[in-house]
């Protein structure tokens, strides 16, 4: 092997050793290395190889060095240095990964057990080798000591053991697997029963994140005890963390145990009622409380059992004296909100009480109370649940209502906040709830709470939802849609007509949307838009579309961020679930509803270029959101779409024309001969806008058969009783009538030549302006052969009798003269 070659097989191997270093395998990088050393020592990628493998392995030696002082002297800055290196390093090496573990699982005495439960954690998140570690570990311990050590180190610990059992990766076998997982299970079962365990939510956690891959494997392992144990930790009284894990827990053994544990909850909500302690009765609450959001269907059968609710109010009464059931209570009730069928039964039993209480708590100042009872209350005014014979609110008691939780919005308290958002959030269904939200100082505060949620909180979701409330348009019905309301009317004949609130009309709606676009909500929108959850980016997209309906607010929506947000939004929805292409759907019309008004280059400027904002308009010419209903398909979306791509394709100097026409011109073509003349009308504008470029004109110019047909069903479309349609016919063909091509096909069709004399002697100035500079080019075309057949044909049909006469009625228009003369010398000297 000469030299070159040396040199050439050596820093081939110096790369190759630098992937094994990056892959952790530890031997076959030592041998490239060493191979590499030895065919070429000076080669400066050897050289560059070794120093880079060496430095790491330096740096992965100092962190077993800091685990090992940390440990054998209680060297805390060793700890907090070792925990420092693991939060920024890439994956350890194997054996070091090992005997770290080693080292920190070995000791059970180190000064600072928080320090040793960080060190852990990072350990098992940056190298696959100390998972294995502790998964060998967790199989031969014989009792649950190894288990107890990492545990009661902290949340890393106990995370840790979690992730170990269900890292199939890390398994001889599934066997081995499943035997720890179980035994782990029932292990964090055992501390989740212990009296006085002070890690419950260390314990709650474990068991839900079991629980919710491996319900039906581990289900079997939960007894009445341990059940009563989890939904004890639904305690309204516990953190917010502990309660969120226990519903978890709690959603995952039901849906896998059926009956049994449908019959277990409801026996721990019987018994303890009907012990009637403070304590039981809270227990039982609470349990009811939360499996209302992830069972409703069962909470609600032992909710509506007979007697229950009826028994409530007498026996929480009793307890006046106490707080704690009472709260319990209305968070109960709070939560069955959520049903319909439990809703009504509120309505029915609980509203004297609710008020009651809600006056009550106001003048003793327990905000909990009244806050819970104010937000009950506004639920249960939901226009949409409203009921013949229940008990309705007068007109009074519910603008108060209102008026507590607007004032609730600028409360300091964040639960307060969130009482207040979420009655509005209701509350805001009602026509005359929403025009005092928009006409007051209520909207500049929701701009606030926005602001300042956390992001993907409840916060935002119930801000969002009433902003949606207030710009939301009536939908438009169909004709078809239309009578088949008027037969459903007529047969429920016996039931009272609901009339639309002057309110909920198109006119109102467009001042409230006026009044959420003046406040610079759009702005707000935009700001917190990056954090939202993906139920709040779908409502987002809602109130941009209803705003944007106004044409006289895009302008605005777009200055303040609108139309980058959608775009922007729109890229990041990759899902297929029916929410998932809704949401996109609606993100586009929205956007297609901006570039109708908006100067598109003003409206992207930045990163975003004026051809990222095709994919989604294009969207709208084929899909349909409502593509699995039964209604007939909503023509808006096409319409608006095709305006906004019109106006995108006039923006000169760009390459969007030719990106519309690449890849969705035979959409387009299918339009051009759709049944409704709205569609018909924007797809020939756009296309008369589509010719301005080379590309455009290749379509309808190039002779083909292809070009032919297009050319005829242009001719077609200026033939339409529509004047605009024909106005955007007109203006292609005058575009294209300059080439041969496009001449020669007219003049193949009967009535081609016919048609564009029809053009020249139209009603319409502007079209008859086209049919001329049309009639010009067609006997002034550059081949010999066509013009002279063209010049035949016009004269045959009185082409110069039409010309002569929009010279005599348009004698001011300088641009048709200056065609027609050039036409009329044309034919004079054929």
């Amino acid at each position: 092997m000469s030299q070159v070659q040396e040199a050439e097989h050596a820093s081939e191997l110096a790369t190759q050793a630098l992937a094994h270093h990056a892959e952790n395998r530890d031997q076959e990088c030592s041998r490239a290395i060493k191979e590499a050393i030895s065919l070429a020592p000076n080669n400066p990628d050897v050289k560059e190889a070794f120093d880079k493998i060496s430095k790491d392995d330096q740096q992965h030696q100092s962190v077993l060095y800091l685990c090992r002082r940390f440990i054998s002297e209680r060297d805390q800055n060793a700890g907090r240095e070792a925990v420092r290196y693991l939060k920024r390093s890439a994956s350890l090496p194997s054996e070091t990964a090992k005997e770290c573990m080693e080292v920190v699982i070995g000791s059970e005495d180190a000064i600072d057990q928080a320090i040793r439960n960080d060190i852990l954690a990072g350990l098992l998140r940056e190298a696959p080798a100390a998972k294995k570690f502790l998964a060998k570990r967790l199989q031969e311990s014989r009792d649950n000591a190894l288990f107890e050590d990492v545990y009661n180190l902290g949340s890393g610990g106990a995370n840790g053991i979690v992730t170990v059992v269900l890292d199939a990766s890390i398994w001889a076998s599934e066997a081995e697997k499943e035997a720890c997982e179980r035994e782990m299970f029932q292990y964090f079962l055992a501390k989740l029963l212990e009296v006085g365990d002070e890690h419950e939510g260390r314990a709650v956690k474990g068991i839900a994140r079991l629980l919710s891959v491996d319900a039906e494997k581990l289900q079997d392992l939960i007894d009445d005890e341990c059940f009563d144990a989890i939904l004890t930790c639904l305690d309204e009284r516990n953190p917010v963390e502990v309660r969120t894990q226990a519903t978890l827990a709690t959603a995952k053994y039901l849906e896998a145990s059926g009956d049994r544990g449908q019959k277990a909850l409801t026996n721990f909500v019987v018994v303890r009622v009907a012990k009637q302690t403070n304590e039981d009765l809270v227990l039982a609450f609470s349990a009811a409380a939360g499996v209302f959001p992830v069972a409703p269907s069962i909470a609600a059968a032992l909710f509506l059992t007979q007697g229950f609710l009826e028994g409530l109010i007498p026996l929480v009464e009793k307890k006046a004296k106490s707080s704690k059931v009472e709260k319990a209570t209305l968070i109960m009730l709070n939560a069955a909100c959520i049903d319909t069928a439990c809703r009504d039964a509120i309505r029915k039993a609980c509203t004297k009480w609710l008020q009651q209480i809600h006056e009550k708590a106001k003048v003793s100042d327990s905000s909990s109370a009244a806050d819970i009872a104010a937000v009950i209350l506004a639920k249960l005014q939901d226009p949409s649940s409203a009921s013949n014979g229940t008990e309705k609110f007068n007109s009074q008691s519910a603008s108060d209502l209102v008026a507590d939780l607007e004032k609730l919005m600028s409360n300091e308290d964040a639960g307060r906040r969130q009482s207040s958002i979420e009655g509005l959030a209701y509350s805001s269904v009602n026509p005359q709830v929403k025009q005092r939200l928009a006409q007051g100082s209520s909207l500049r505060e929701l701009q606030k709470v926005l602001a300042t949620s956390r992001p993907g909180s409840s916060l935002a979701f119930g801000g969002l939802t009433i902003i949606d409330n207030l710009t939301r348009y009536l939908p438009n019905l169909s004709e078809e849609q239309k009578r088949i309301s008027q037969l459903k009317a007529y047969a429920n004949a016996s039931k009272p007509t609901v009339q639309v609130d002057p309110l909920d009309e198109d006119a109102a709606v467009t001042g409230r949307c006026k009044a959420v676009v003046s406040a610079g909500t759009v702005s707000t929108l935009v700001s917190i838009s990056k954090t939202l959850s993906p139920a709040s980016i779908s409502i987002l997209f809602n109130i941009i579309l209803s705003l944007s309906r106004t044409a006289s607010l895009r302008g605005t929506i777009a200055q303040q961020g609108g139309a980058r947000l959608l775009l922007q939004n729109y890229t990041l929805i990759t899902g297929t679930s029916d929410t998932e292409v809704k949401a996109r759907y609606t993100a586009a019309h929205a956007l297609a509803r901006m570039l109708i008004s908006v100067d598109p280059a003003l409206a992207f400027t930045g990163s975003l270029s004026l051809t990222s904002a095709i994919r989604p308009l294009l969207s709208l010419l084929t899909e349909n959101s409502e593509s699995h209903s039964q209604s007939p398909r909503d023509l808006l979306p096409t319409f608006e779409s095709l305006l906004a791509l019109t106006n995108l394709a006039s923006v000169p100097a760009s390459d969007v024309a030719e990106t519309i026409i690449r890849v969705a011109f035979p959409t387009i073509e299918e339009l051009l001969l759709s049944n409704n003349t709205l569609i018909r009308r924007a797809t020939t504008e756009l296309v008369c806008n589509l010719v301005n470029c080379a590309a455009g004109v290749e379509l309808f110019a190039n002779g083909s058969g292809d070009a032919e047909r297009r050319v005829h069903i242009l001719l077609a479309m200026a033939d339409v009783d529509d004047p605009q349609t024909r106005q955007a016919a007109g203006g292609a063909l005058a575009m294209i009538t300059q080439f041969d091509g496009t001449v020669a096909a007219i003049l193949a069709r009967e009535r081609g030549v016919e048609i564009i004399l029809g053009l020249a002697e139209d009603g319409s100035e502007e079209i008859v302006h086209r049919g001329v500079v049309c009639v010009m080019q067609l006997v002034c075309v550059e081949d010999a052969a066509t013009r002279q057949e063209a010049q035949l044909t016009v004269l045959g049909q009185g082409g110069d009798r039409i010309l002569a006469a929009g010279c005599e009625k348009y004698s001011r228009n300088e641009g048709i003269l200056e065609y027609a003369v050039q036409a009329l010398k044309a034919l004079e000297s054929s």
